[in-house]
């Protein structure tokens, strides 16, 4: 199996209490070539200084932009050196297997796109023992009616993909913005189908936000994609059906 390195991105705002968590989900990975790039997008709490006590030369910490998820991330992506670029959002947990299962997924499939399933978990990082499967494959067309790729899971290999092609948008849900952007070039992504990774749901965060949850997908079929009204509704009944069959 290769043993490039991996560029893990995580923006950072307010995530004093469980940054500290999910950085050790990295150090704990039995891949050991990481690099962990932290862009803090002006945290007002302890988060910078909770990092800096994992500071070292595989470990980094930069002052976003400030703005936005996709500003941070996209910082992230400019500072990687990573063959791979790998994507965790602060509050979320990679089972110690998850790098390295992965990356042997990938070249097996000679995939430049690749996601994993994972678990639902309470806001101390405890699954609540709900697995969401993924497809083995997911091309544009599937992924408009499907947004089963979750940001904590993907991988990029950056030999076969430039970073201009996955900088993040800033409009709102810029993750799937971007993997349909990818997917819209003709590449395939593939679906490693483990629960290799722990989605911490907090309250008050976006995700749990359903009403708003329900305007951003729509803005992304009518305003990002510019898909018609007939066909924004077609993806939308079933995007919303998938995802509340992932939340049973």
């Amino acid at each position: 199996m290769t043993n490039d390195l991996v560029s893990v991105v995580i923006p950072v705002y307010n995530a004093e209490a469980c940054i500290a968590d999910t950085i050790r989900s990295i150090k704990s990975q039995t891949y050991k070539n990481f690099e962990i790039i932290l862009v803090d997008d002006g945290s007002t709490d302890d988060s910078v200084n909770v990092i800096s006590e994992f500071l070292c030369e595989n470990i980094r910490l930069i002052t976003g932009k400030g703005g936005s998820a996709a500003i941070a991330r996209n910082t992230g992506i400019e500072e990687a050196k990573g063959r791979y670029i790998a994507f965790l959002d602060a509050d979320d947990l990679w089972d110690p297997e998850k790098l390295e299962k992965q990356l042997a997924f990938m070249e097996k499939h000679n995939a430049a796109f690749s996601f994993t399933g994972y678990e639902f978990a309470d806001e101390y990082g405890v699954s609540v023992k709900k697995l969401v499967q993924v497809p083995l494959k997911i091309n544009y067309k599937q992924a408009l009616k499907n947004t089963t790729i979750f940001t904590s899971t993907v991988i990029f290999d950056m030999d076969k993909l430039s970073k201009s092609l996955i900088m993040m948008p800033n409009v709102k849900s810029e993750d799937t913005a971007t993997w349909w952007k990818v997917l819209k070039t003709g590449i395939t992504a593939y679906g490693l189908n483990e629960g290799l990774t722990l989605y911490r749901r907090s309250r008050g965060t976006l995700s749990s936000n359903k009403i708003e949850a329900l305007r951003r997908i729509w803005n992304l079929y009518r305003k990002v994609e510019g898909l018609s009204i007939p066909y924004s509704a077609v993806c939308f009944c079933f995007w919303a059906v998938r995802a509340v069959i992932r939340r049973m």
